[in-house]
């Protein structure tokens, strides 16, 4: 199929980039109808899912679905009547709105208890279906800001996490810049540095496209596109420069156009397929967890993630066809162009918008001024590659090679002390201390904190069933237990269903501390195991502990209790496939352990700087809890990527040694040879994952945080040190696999079939050798 794709999308080119275009503008419309994004939990069991369900059944889902509020201050007092009668004409208007269930006032009965005890600080809360989508809590967020009253001395803010205030992400423009830059020092040619940037915009473009559309059927929350196009310009950047570099490559070797785009498809593009479905495989394995939200993540993310594959293997091609030759050709027109696109990219991301149009319009006179100006037509002169053994990356794999005990220790010693914060990660959910001072997320989590305590944007709720015939009497021990117990502020009295013929009754808890705090998932605990329990046995009912807070501390354990099965199960599916490739069992479990131990070091950087809050002044982010799904997004997605680094280094050693037949030199050619090209990839993904530290959004600033350290740690440690250290010490029996093992193994070709002249006049001992079998 390899062998005739390339040469087909080659041969049709014109029909293949039209394709494209039409998808990349579907893409953007489907991105423009907004999608039906939600942030949508389907709670496992636990005692607050009983508890949720209790307050479905009785009190008509009271504390169950999705919610905000609204915080405000008046120096005057909110019982002011001016004051009162303009905020209680707001929530009466929010009430009305579709998708709002009710609106809990301060000045209802039922709402008693948020108004602050010096009278200056009030909020009311804001309940929502738990369907409803970010679009939709958006409508009444923006309902709030239309209708909220102008008075003096009264501050009005919108809190809770359906009203948070966030900022659509710039940073990929910064990614891109960098982008620009690392790629034209890695080819030297402008064309081949276009190349790769518009694959990976085609295949974000449709990718995210198609992510909107699933947000219709599938729970996807709104980060998920940023996730995506995160994830689709560094894996889109990475594919299309290695098919790029086998490219050039072959014509190089003396190979016209079109048989270098077949073997280059047919070498690289196997890689590619292999490495991509690695990933997409990963992420789909989170599938397995049975949580929506995790399943809405992972769909969205492996959907850019196989059509950023497909651009690379089909639109690439095409425009290999079109460029040509031309592709090793630059002219000091389109490298100072391309030199002020860049610029301008960096502004934009840096949000200096009269910079990046400068640099915009700089780049097109210099792109007019090349028709006329005959030193701006110039090529760039090119420096002759060294030969391979004069490289920087075969010396240094001889020098690996010969100390290969110091060094694989040594690795593995700095690895392992990376990793030791990883013993401390505690998962849970960030809360909306976390957001920047200057959001009215904050400002209304800071007035609330001010007002009630830090636990009142976080309340638990006890929820007991009272069967028939029930006494509420036997239950009358439960507030002043409850409000012994240390960590807790106030208690509620029991607040029956239906006072005449009550069938359930439930109190309010106000801890101490927020909802992420440790101490208020210690006071779960201890209402769980120790307060409730013989209150339970005395009357003989049950009682749930449940709320958002509590949930989402149950929802934290049971993602925790399933991440060694999706560990598991990444893990020996990614043994299996390499050993299937590679005809090794040695192989595979090395790369294995070394993933192992590059992604644990990138969780102990994140548990250090998100979880402890180290350089948090330079990084702009509060000590707080792992999201619970973030180490399996970021092991699925690291363990992918790299596995391409795995496949294209490991592929051209063991061509090497299929070649020679001497297992130490093969290590050392296959480095030179790939060396510049995973450097390159590693560097832009490095940069482009990176640059989203500069995000105002917790979770995307992690994401990119991980990947970035991860892919660092990859590509320096683990395949500068670790792998020739290691591949010298095992020798030939890095290819060691079992005779009756060799039998059963399908087998699955990556390394492809380039023609018989890119041998570089090397001999070969043995053009098909068989692995070392027993």
């Amino acid at each position: 199929m390899f062998a005739r794709l390339g040469p087909w999308c080659h041969d049709r080119r014109k029909l293949v980039l039209l394709i494209w275009i039409v998808a990349f503008l579907a893409g953007g419309a489907m991105s423009g109808s907004g999608g039906s994004f939600k942030d949508e939990f389907n709670p496992p069991p636990s005692d607050s899912k009983d508890g949720f369900d209790l307050l479905e059944d009785n009190f008509e889902g009271e504390g169950t679905g999705f919610s905000g509020s609204i915080v405000y201050q008046a120096d005057q007092g909110v019982d002011d009547p001016e004051v009162q009668g303009a905020m209680q004409d707001l929530f009466d208007t929010v009430a009305g709105l579709r998708n709002v269930l009710q609106v809990v006032s301060p000045y209802d009965e039922a709402g008693a208890r948020q108004i602050s005890e010096d009278g200056t600080i009030a909020y009311a809360t804001v309940e929502m279906p738990t369907d409803t989508s970010t679009d939709e809590a958006e409508e009444i967020r923006d309902v709030i800001i239309e209708d909220t009253p102008e008075i003096d001395g009264l501050q009005v803010e919108r809190g809770g996490m359906a009203f948070g205030e966030f900022e659509n992400p710039s940073s990929e423009a910064l990614g891109l810049a960098f982008a620009i830059v690392i790629l034209i020092l890695a080819f030297g040619s402008v064309l081949a540095m276009g190349l790769p940037v518009g694959v990976a915009l085609f295949g974000i473009g449709i990718g995210t496209g198609i992510v909107t559309v699933l947000s219709f059927a599938l729970p996807i929350p709104e980060f998920a596109t940023f996730l995506g196009v995160m994830i689709g310009l560094g894996v889109g950047i990475d594919y299309a420069l290695l098919i790029v570099t086998r490219y050039r490559e072959q014509l190089h070797r003396g190979h016209d156009v079109r048989e270098s785009i077949t073997i280059a498809i047919d070498t690289a593009g196997r890689s590619v397929l292999f490495a991509g479905c690695t990933v997409v495989i990963s992420l789909l394995s989170m599938m397995l967890i049975g949580v929506r939200f995790v399943q809405g993540l992972a769909v969205a993310s492996a959907s850019v993630v196989a059509i950023t594959v497909l651009a690379s293997l089909t639109l690439l091609p095409a425009l290999l066809g079109f460029a040509g030759e031309r592709v090793e050709l630059t002219r000091w027109r389109g490298l100072i162009a391309a030199g002020f696109m860049a610029v301008a990219l960096l502004a934009f991301g840096l949000k200096i918008p009269l910079l990046g149009l400068g640099a915009v319009a700089l780049a097109a006179i210099a792109l007019v001024l090349g028709l006329f100006v005959r030193p701006l037509q110039a090529e760039v002169a090119r420096r002759e590659p060294k030969p391979r053994d004069q490289t920087f990356a075969y010396r240094w794999s001889r020098f690996v090679q010969h100390r290969p005990w110091i060094v694989a220790i040594g690795a593995t010693v700095v690895l392992l002390v990376v990793a030791i914060p990883v013993l401390s990660l505690r998962l849970g959910f960030s809360d909306e201390s976390n957001f920047p001072d200057d959001t009215t997320t904050k400002r209304a989590y800071d007035l609330q904190a001010e007002g009630f305590g830090e636990g009142a944007s976080g309340p638990l709720l006890l929820v007991a069933a009272l069967p028939d015939g029930a006494d509420l009497a036997s239950l009358d021990g439960v507030e002043p237990a409850v409000r012994e117990t240390p960590g807790v502020t106030l208690v509620s009295p029991a607040q029956p269903d239906d006072p005449e013929s009550p069938s359930a009754v439930r109190w309010f808890v106000q801890p101490d501390t927020g909802p992420q705090a440790e101490a208020t998932a210690a006071l779960v605990d201890r209402l769980r195991d120790d307060v409730l329990p013989p209150l339970e046995s005395s009357s003989g009912l049950e009682i749930n502990v449940t709320g958002s807070t509590a949930g989402s501390l149950d929802f934290s354990d049971y993602l925790q209790s399933r991440l060694p099965y999706f560990f598991v199960t990444v893990l020996a599916l990614s043994f299996l496939l390499l050993m299937v490739v590679f005809r090794s069992v040695l192989v595979p479990l090395k790369a294995v352990v070394m993933n192992l131990l590059s992604i644990g070091a990138a969780y102990g950087i994140v548990v250090a700087l998100f979880q402890w809050g180290w350089l948090s002044d330079l990084t702009g982010v509060q000590p707080a809890p792992i999201e619970p799904w973030a180490p399996m997004m970021l092991f699925a997605i690291v363990f992918g990527l790299s596995m391409d680094y795995e496949v294209f280094l490991l592929s051209r050693v063991r061509e090497e040694w299929h070649r020679t037949g001497d297992s130490h030199t093969s290590v050392a050619d296959g480095l030179a040879a790939t060396a510049k090209v995973i450097t390159a990839a590693a560097a832009i993904m490095v940069v482009v994952f990176g640059s989203f530290l500069l995000e105002n959004m917790r979770v995307i600033k992690l994401m990119g945080t991980g990947l970035a350290t991860a892919i660092l740690i990859d590509a320096t440690i683990v395949r500068m040190l670790l792998v020739p250290a290691t591949m010298e010490l095992l020798g030939d029996r890095n290819w060691w696999l079992p005779r009756w093992l060799d039998k059963l193994l399908p087998t699955i070709d990556v390394e492809g079939h380039a023609d018989a002249d890119d041998d570089d006049g090397v001999e070969h001992k043995d053009p098909d050798p068989e692995p070392v079998l027993l």
